[in-house]
């Protein structure tokens, strides 16, 4: 975040805007290029997913986050994130090994945020889906080995996860910041033990001042990172088409998010879901300025970095109409 200081002396926050690369909505392809074009219109950084389903079969999509980023990285001079959930799906030093390597190849450019995750990539693997509590103790255990892998050293971890005398080989000049990912105020003060800053996604204002003051009043340190979910095209009903279309399924608040554990089962219980409910979860709107405006809420409430998300499928028009009308008048 940088700060402007006015005449008055006050200290304006300026947040960093962003691009997310939605894996489960976009083919790989067409992703790397929606990302470079959003490096061209202006975009700041960007973040990505990491799934191994997709919310709806509408989506259609759910590519291999790691191997795309190494390219979106090298076609790229942009910082990048991704959200990860290490512990069953992902073993904690393989996912300590792909950071290190980005973190090499790249350095100083790409951060992990990590979280418990969502049954519906995570059941792949035949384990049972732990209760919360435990989810929690689990990434807990992950954050450490992956902290000490990163550090160079060998580890050995007998817990929630077992680790026998790892050690990653190939490590950058310092270890990349590891996020914590968190929807609710008691995980946002939980984060602040391990974290080195918190990523959240977009709310009502009030709840996330709460989130802000939850994190930094348990002495939460490092960036503020939100992500936004949008939709925006030319007309109004073009853009309440599309939030309602592609993003109806991803409307459910914890615990059913994280608990249902397959695409079709999503369909069916998002068959009925109307456009006030999508609201709710997506900023949809056909006016630029309105955009901008809740966006600048959104990086007065605190937030350093905030990841743009447009929910359809095709990115170009808006990476193009936001890059000329938006993010300048967010800057100025």
């Amino acid at each position: 975040m940088r700060l402007i200081f006015g005449s008055n002396g006050y200290q304006a926050p300026v947040a960093t805007f962003g691009f997310h690369s939605s894996h489960e909505q976009v083919h790989p392809s067409a992703l790397l290029a929606a990302v470079q074009r959003a490096e061209q219109a202006g975009f700041g950084f960007a973040m990505s997913s990491d799934h191994f389903s997709p919310w709806s079969a509408r989506q259609g999509q759910s590519a291999f986050a790691w191997s795309w980023l190494g390219a979106a990285l090298q076609a790229t001079s942009l910082p990048f994130g991704v959200v990860n959930a290490p512990g069953q799906r992902y073993h904690p030093a393989i996912i300590a090994q792909a950071i290190g390597t980005l973190g090499a190849m790249y350095p100083g450019r790409f951060w992990a945020a990590l979280g418990t995750g969502e049954n519906s990539n995570e059941h792949i693997t035949g384990g049972v889906w732990p209760r919360k509590d435990v989810r929690n103790a689990r990434l807990r255990e992950c954050v450490d080995v992956i902290r000490a892998l990163l550090a160079g050293e060998e580890v050995s971890h007998d817990g929630l996860v077992t680790v026998d005398r790892a050690r990653v080989w190939t490590l950058p000049p310092e270890p990349p910041p590891l996020i914590g990912a968190a929807t609710s105020t008691a995980t946002a003060r939980w984060c602040a033990e391990w974290a080195d800053g918190l990523i959240t996604t977009n709310a009502p204002a009030e709840h996330l001042r709460e989130m802000v003051d939850a994190y930094r009043g348990a002495g939460g340190r490092g960036p503020l990172r939100l992500q936004v979910h949008l939709s925006w095209a030319p007309d109004e009903a073009t853009a309440e088409a599309i939030a309602l279309e592609q993003w109806r399924s991803n409307v459910f608040p914890p615990p059913v998010c994280w608990d249902i554990d397959h695409v079709d089962t999503f369909d069916i219980v998002s068959e009925k879901v109307g456009i006030d409910v999508v609201r709710g979860v997506v900023n949809v709107s056909a006016d630029l300025g309105r955009h901008a405006a809740l966006l600048a809420e959104y990086a007065e409430l605190g937030f350093d970095e905030i990841a743009l998300h447009h929910v359809g499928q095709e990115q170009d028009a808006w990476i193009d109409a936001f890059g000329a009308k938006v993010l300048p008048e967010l800057a100025a």
